[in-house]
C-alpha cells in the first residue's frame, strides 16, 4: 500500500465500533463487551511498541495481517495464554475489521486480509466435575460461625443447585426470587444469563433458607451476595471463593476447582438422578442440546452400565476346531 495515502485513524473506527456498533446496534452481551474492550486494551500498545508510534496517531494499515499474527503470538508465548483465548482475541480483531469494511470501501482490502487470519484449532479440554460426595465436602467447606463462611457457604450451595455461570450468580438481586406461598411450590429464582436471556430456576428450602439470611433487611434492588468487603462479589472474587475452599477439602486440594467445575457437576448429577437431556438444557440455559449432549459423554457410569448390556457372551464351540476336519475343503468351494 502506498504510505503516502494511508487509511483513516484506527481510533475513530475504534470508538465508534466500541461504544455504538457492539452495544447499540449489536446489542451484544456485557461480558462479550468487555471481553472485545480488553482485547484492544492489550493490542494497542502492542502495536504502538512494535511500531514505535503513539497510540493516537496509528492508522488502520498499521494494524496489519503481520502484526496481528505477531500479537497472537505474542499473547500465547509470552502472556501463556490459551489457544482458546487466542482464538476469542482474533475473533474480536475480525469483528473490528468486517464492521470498518462495511462503512468504509476504502478499507475492505485491510478488512479481507485481517479477516483471512485463521483460528488455530485447539483440542478440546476435558471436562471437569465432582462427584456428589467431593460436591458435599466442597459445599461444608467453609466456616459457618462467621459471617463471610456462611455467605460462602450460600454461594457453594446456590451455583451447585442452580448450575448458575458466575456472571449470572453475581448479578441476582433480592427481587429475582419468586416464592408461590399459596400453592406450596417451589421457591424461584430469576437468572440473567448471557446474551440477554433469562431463565427461571427452582430452589431447594435448604438453599433458600440460607439466601433468606443473607437477604434480610435488603431491598429489592440490592445484591444478594455481598462480599467481605462490603461490595457485591466479582467474577474473580467468586473463583477464588471457591478455589479457597476446594483447597480446604483434602482430596480436592490438588484439583483445580473452578465454579464452572460446579456448573458441570451439577449437571452430571441431574443426569445420573434420571433427569433428561432436554430439562438439563433448560436448567443450565444452552441454547442448544448440542451443548448438552457433552455431560453424556462425561458420564463414566452410564458407559459402564451400558458397556454391561451390551457385553457379549462368548459362545463356546460344539466340536474342537481340529475336529472340524472338513471345514477347509468347505471354504474351497465357495
Amino acid at each position: 500500500m502506498n504510505k503516502t495515502n494511508k487509511l483513516p485513524v484506527l481510533g475513530t473506527w475504534l470508538r465508534r465500533f466500541l461504544s455504538e456498533y457492539i452495544t447499540v446496534e449489536r446489542n451484544l452481551a456485557v461480558n462479550t463487551q468487555k471481553s472485545y474492550r480488553d482485547t484492544f486494551k492489550l493490542l494497542l500498545p502492542f502495536v504502538g511498541n512494535r511500531l514505535r508510534k503513539q497510540i493516537e496517531r496509528l492508522h488502520l494499515d498499521d494494524l496489519s495481517a503481520k502484526v496481528v499474527l505477531e500479537f497472537l503470538g505474542y499473547l500465547e508465548d509470552e502472556r501463556g495464554c490459551s489457544i482458546q483465548t487466542r482464538n476469542q482475541r482474533l475473533n474480536a480483531i475480525r469483528a473490528f475489521a468486517r464492521y470498518v469494511a462495511s462503512s468504509e470501501p476504502v478499507c475492505v482490502e485491510w478488512a479481507a486480509s485481517i479477516r483471512a487470519i485463521a483460528t488455530k484449532k485447539a483440542a478440546p479440554q476435558p471436562l471437569s466435575w465432582l462427584s456428589r460426595s467431593e460436591i458435599d465436602a466442597l459445599i461444608a467447606a467453609p466456616d459457618t460461625k462467621r459471617h463471610r463462611g456462611r455467605v460462602e457457604h450460600a454461594m457453594l450451595l446456590f451455583l451447585y443447585n442452580t448450575g448458575a455461570r458466575v456472571s449470572e450468580a453475581v448479578r441476582v438481586r433480592v427481587s429475582d426470587f419468586r416464592l408461590d406461598e399459596q400453592n406450596e411450590r417451589h421457591t424461584l429464582v430469576v437468572l440473567h444469563g448471557k446474551g440477554g436471556k433469562v431463565r427461571q430456576c427452582p430452589l431447594w428450602p435448604r438453599t433458600m433458607q440460607l439466601l433468606a439470611q443473607l437477604m434480610d433487611g435488603k431491598q429489592p434492588s440490592d445484591m444478594v451476595f455481598i462480599s467481605q468487603s462490603g461490595q457485591p462479589y466479582t467474577r474473580y472474587g467468586v473463583y477464588r471463593l471457591v478455589e479457597r475452599n476446594a483447597q480446604r477439602v483434602a482430596w480436592l486440594a490438588d484439583r483445580k476447582v473452578t465454579p464452572h467445575c460446579i456448573r458441570h457437576s451439577s449437571a452430571c448429577h441431574l443426569l445420573q438422578a434420571g433427569a433428561d437431556l432436554n430439562t438439563i438444557r433448560a436448567w443450565l440455559g444452552h441454547v442448544s442440546l448440542d451443548t448438552t449432549n457433552i455431560y453424556v459423554e462425561i458420564d463414566i457410569e452410564r458407559k459402564r452400565k451400558a458397556m454391561e448390556l451390551c457385553n457379549a457372551v462368548p459362545v463356546k464351540s460344539e466340536q474342537p476346531w481340529k475336529q472340524n476336519a472338513g471345514l477347509m475343503d468347505y471354504l474351497d468351494s465357495l
